[in-house]
C-alpha cells in the first residue's frame, strides 16, 4: 500500500536480532538522511547559544531568569524534534490523505487571528496567545499545508499514470488552495510570511512541471499586486517605513532604519573571529532590537565572527543541499514537490533573515530557521525536515 510505513528486513537479516533490525540495509535507521540531521541539531544548538546571550541579561523579558530563554529554545526544539519523529512515522504518503484535514486547522487558525483572540506582537497582529508565556504563530503551519495541499492535487494524476504533467485546470485548483490562507495572513498584515508563501507556490510549480506560462503569469500577477498593495494602503505604516529606510538607511536613522544601522554595526565589529560569546558590546548593550528573534544573525557575527556566521550559513548550504538530494532522488512527483516547497521556503527565509542584517534586504520580520527564538517556527521547520527524511526513507532501493 503507497501509505504504509513499514520495513520488511527479514530477506537482510533474518537471525540477527534487534542490531540486525537496526543496521539491515532497508531499516530506518540506514535509510535516514543524517548529513541533513545533524546539520539540522547543530543548528539549533548554536540557535540556544546566540539567544541565550541575547536575552540573559534583558531582565524586562526575562523577569530575572537568565536562562528563561535558553531553557524555552531548548524546549521548543525538543518538541521539534519530536514533531519531526512523529512526522517520519506517519510518513508523508498517510500525510497526504489528511491534506484536507490540515488545510482547513491551519485555515481556521489564521481566521482566529482576526477574530478577539488574536494579538499584536512587534508591529504584526499575526499571533494567538496562548499563556504561560507561549503564543502561536499560525501563518507558520500554513506554509506546511500548502506545500501539502499544492502537491497532492499537482502529483495526483502524474502519480496515477494518467498525466505527464499537471494540467492547467490542476494548477488553477492548486492556486486557488494557496491563495485563500495568503489573503487572510496578507490581511493581519503578515507581510514577511506572505512573501515567503509566494516564494514557496512557485518553487511547487516549477518542481511539477507545470506550463511556463503559469510561471511568468504569477510573476507579472505578483508585480501588479505589489503595487495594487502599495496603492491600496494595504501595508501598515511601519512596513511602507521598513522599505523606505531599505531604499535609504539614513532617511530615519533613529526609527525606521535604526535596526538595519544597528545590526550593520554588530557584524562589522566582529571581525573574523568575533569578540567571543557573551562579549558582544552591541549585544550586551542591547542595541538590536529583536535580537534573539529576527536580528538573531547579528550576534553571531558580532560574538562568533565572520567564522561564526559563515559556519551558520554553511550547515544552512547543507540542509539545502540534502533536501535538493533528496527532491532529486524519489521517484513519485508528490515527494519531489514537498521537497522543493520546502528548499523554497528554506533557501528564501534564510536569505531575507541574513540579507536584512546585512541591509541587502528590507526588513520583513522572518526567523532564520532553527536558530531563532520562537516556538511556531521551531515546530514548523522541524516538521518540514521530518517530511523530508520521510521522503528520502519511503524511497525505493536500489539496487
Amino acid at each position: 500500500m503507497a501509505g504504509t510505513n513499514n520495513f520488511s528486513v527479514s530477506r537482510y537479516a533474518p537471525d540477527r536480532g534487534a542490531w540486525g533490525r537496526l543496521t539491515a540495509r532497508d531499516s530506518m535507521a540506514r535509510r535516514l538522511d543524517w548529513p541533513l540531521l545533524f546539520s539540522s541539531i547543530a543548528l539549533s544548538f548554536i540557535g540556544a547559544l546566540l539567544v541565550w546571550s541575547a536575552t540573559r541579561n534583558r531582565t524586562e523579558l526575562t523577569d530575572g531568569d537568565p536562562y528563561a530563554f535558553l531553557f524555552r529554545h531548548v524546549l521548543n526544539t525538543g518538541i521539534g524534534f519530536a514533531l519531526m519523529v512523529g512526522t517520519i512515522w506517519l510518513g508523508h504518503r498517510t500525510l497526504r490523505g489528511a491534506v484536507p484535514v490540515l488545510y482547513g486547522i491551519s485555515v481556521v487558525l489564521v481566521l482566529l487571528v482576526l477574530t478577539p483572540l488574536g494579538a499584536t506582537i512587534n508591529g504584526a497582529h499575526a499571533w494567538i496567545v496562548i499563556g504561560g508565556g507561549f503564543s502561536l504563530q499560525p501563518s507558520e503551519f500554513v506554509k506546511i499545508t500548502i506545500i501539502l495541499g499544492m502537491a497532492m492535487l499537482l502529483a495526483a494524476k502524474v502519480d496515477a499514470g494518467d498525466q505527464l504533467h499537471p494540467d492547467h485546470s490542476t494548477v488553477a485548483k492548486s492556486l486557488g488552495l494557496a491563495v485563500l490562507p495568503m489573503a487572510i495572513v496578507m490581511l493581519m498584515p503578515d507581510l514577511g510570511s506572505v512573501m515567503v508563501m509566494v516564494v514557496i507556490v512557485l518553487g511547487v510549480l516549477l518542481a511539477s512541471g507545470a506550463s511556463n506560462r503559469w510561471i511568468f503569469g504569477l510573476i507579472g500577477a505578483g508585480v501588479i499586486g505589489a503595487v495594487l498593495v502599495a496603492a491600496l494602503g494595504v501595508l501598515d505604516q511601519y512596513q511602507i517605513n521598513r522599505f523606505a529606510a531599505f531604499a535609504n538607511p539614513e532617511l530615519d536613522p533613529a526609527g525606521a532604519g535604526y535596526n538595519t544601522n544597528q545590526a550593520r554595526i554588530a557584524i562589522g565589529s566582529g571581525g573574523l573571529y568575533g569578540a567571543g560569546l557573551f562579549n558582544g558590546h552591541q549585544t550586551t548593550g542591547q542595541f538590536v532590537p529583536e535580537q534573539q528573534t529576527d536580528f538573531i544573525f547579528t550576534v553571531a557575527g558580532e560574538e562568533l565572527g565572520f567564522i561564526g556566521g559563515a559556519t551558520i550559513i554553511a550547515l544552512l548550504g547543507v540542509v539545502l543541499w540534502r533536501a535538493c538530494r533528496i527532491a532529486r532522488e524519489t521517484t513519485e512527483l508528490y515527494g519531489t514537490i514537498v521537497a522543493a516547497g520546502i528548499i523554497a521556503w528554506f533557501a528564501f527565509q534564510s536569505f531575507e533573515n541574513i540579507g536584512m542584517t546585512l541591509g541587502i534586504m528590507p526588513v520583513a520580520g522572518l526567523p532564520l530557521p532553527f536558530v531563532s527564538y520562537g516556538g511556531s517556527s521551531m515546530f514548523a521547520v522541524w516538521v518540514a525536515i521530518g517530511l523530508l527524511q520521510s521522503i528520502r526513507v519511503q524511497r525505493p532501493l536500489t539496487a
